[in-house]
């Protein structure tokens, strides 16, 4: 008796289904929740950047991060300490040599691709559901291409999270000298988050633990990596977190300058 190997599936026509996808499940709820969530804080973000006030509280030297470092002529005295060399025309933000730099560095993250890719532009919207758009090419055409200099925005994301450290421990201050309140618990918070989603950044894990052949012989490397590793496994969930501590701090430092509400202060 003689048998004849046959690859499988051959001569069978595929199924016909008419359905786009046959998961039953709520697909379209994750990147419903990531569109909202975004728009949400870009609107946010967009208006406040915008508003040309409420963003510096003098007593305390409080600063929010959308608005540092500040460089324009509009801003108020203490605010500038890197001189102001722009105009105070108003399309142009007070923080505009920082600004564009973090929009690419959020922009280019592997996660947020993910997400805006997913939300925005559907492609594809969940796992096993068809891209809305007929044809793919990858990120190797303009203007996807430009996602390759993630790398390089990694660098200004590290010196703008300097930056910001700074303005965190310049706020150590009251009229009478040193002083801590609530708002300084804000300010450092948001420093600390920024700097674990900077650091878990998947350029970061690359450039501490990439191009070598032996750890052994690079144990400071190799413990760094180790975290920076460590952190890289929460990284969507750190680009969330910070969305949250920039919006929430910079609320917190408009509020105090507006007058909603007064610091607490536990020193000074």
């Amino acid at each position: 008796m003689t048998t004849t190997a046959t690859t499988p599936g051959a001569g069978r026509a595929r199924a016909a289904i008419a359905a786009k996808t046959l998961r039953t499940d709520r697909w379209w709820f994750p990147p419903l929740v990531t569109f909202v969530g975004l728009a949400a804080w870009v609107t946010y973000a967009t208006v406040r950047v915008f508003m040309h006030k409420w963003y510096y509280v003098e007593d305390f030297h409080y600063l929010t991060p959308f608005y540092s470092p500040c460089i324009t002529d509009r801003c108020v005295e203490g605010a500038a300490e890197f001189g102001t060399p722009l105009p105070k025309f108003w399309l142009i933000p007070e923080a505009a040599f920082t600004l564009p730099f973090l929009l690419l560095f959020r922009l280019t993250c592997y996660y947020y691709r993910k997400a805006y890719y997913r939300a925005f532009w559907l492609s594809p919207p969940a796992c096993a559901v068809p891209d809305a758009h007929q044809k793919y090419s990858g990120e190797t055409r303009f203007p996807l291409i430009f996602q390759n200099i993630h790398r390089y925005a990694f660098y200004a994301a590290g010196i703008i999270s300097l930056i910001n450290t700074w303005d965190a421990i310049r706020a150590f201050h009251s009229p009478s000298g040193f002083g801590f309140g609530l708002g300084n618990i804000v300010l450092l918070g948001n420093v600390v988050m920024l700097w674990a989603y900077t650091l878990s950044c998947h350029s970061c894990r690359h450039i501490v633990g990439g191009r070598l052949k032996h750890f052994s012989k690079h144990p400071l490397r190799y413990r760094f990596w180790v975290l920076v590793s460590k952190l890289n496994a929460r990284h969507m969930m750190l680009a969330w977190i910070t969305l949250g501590t920039l919006a929430f701090t910079d609320f917190y430092v408009m509020a105090l300058e507006a007058g909603w509400f007064s610091d607490l202060r536990f020193v000074g």
